[in-house]
């Protein structure tokens, strides 16, 4: 029986350090070495010191800055760990509502959004773009159509005093197109829109 033992025992050991330790470590000396950015969480930096990631979105909701999808994350209710209670933009609990259109409740969460977008920019034009009313499956898309943006532009505009047509120039520029030019859609980064937005015309915080 023993004979039987070792060898499974040492096999065990072998691929536990290999599928364990020596994959893992490989992986991410290649990732450092290749794409440094990427696998360091695509952190952003100003002035030494990090603002966020370009991947995960944050909730900014001023005036002057551009506003990024609505967030479904949810946190621990800290009066009851068995709950959940709304979190947005929690970035250690990626996860959309799982609500399904026909639901009541997003129903009425997207005609609130919808409300308090037309309330936020009353000189956009036209219709609520509907990546500003819906989250996303991870509640923590970084990104916003061009449409979004454009729907905040005279907002945006009015609280920097800016001509409007250079926060849209603004906006064009931060704008990625589709991956090789087929794959998705246009669209832009909020965190990096709204740093472009201090540095070309700073407010005091």
């Amino acid at each position: 029986m023993i004979k039987q033992l070792i060898p499974s025992v040492l096999l065990t050991i072998f691929l536990m350090a290999l599928t364990g330790l020596a994959y893992p470590l490989a992986v991410t000396k290649i990732a450092q070495t290749v794409f440094p950015t990427q696998a360091n969480g695509s952190l952003v930096e100003r002035n030494g010191t990090v603002v966020g990631s370009e991947r995960i979105a944050q909730g900014f909701d001023r005036p002057d800055y551009f506003h990024p999808r609505p967030s479904a994350t949810t946190a621990a209710d800290p009066n009851d760990p068995t709950k959940t209670v709304p979190a947005p933009y929690n970035a250690a609990n990626s996860g959309g509502s799982n609500a399904a259109p026909t639901s009541k409740a997003f129903v009425d969460a997207t005609r609130d959004a919808a409300a308090k977008a037309h309330a936020d920019n009353p000189k956009a034009h036209g219709g609520v773009p509907v990546d500003l009313v819906t989250a996303s499956g991870s509640g923590l898309d970084p990104d916003i159509s061009p449409e979004a943006a454009e729907f905040q532009v005279a907002r945006v505009a009015q609280a920097r005093h800016a001509p409007e047509a250079e926060v849209r120039a603004l906006v064009a520029a931060q704008t990625a197109g589709p991956v090789f030019g087929m794959i998705g859609e246009p669209v832009v980064n909020v965190l990096n829109l709204n740093l472009a937005l201090d540095q070309r015309w700073p407010i005091a915080h």
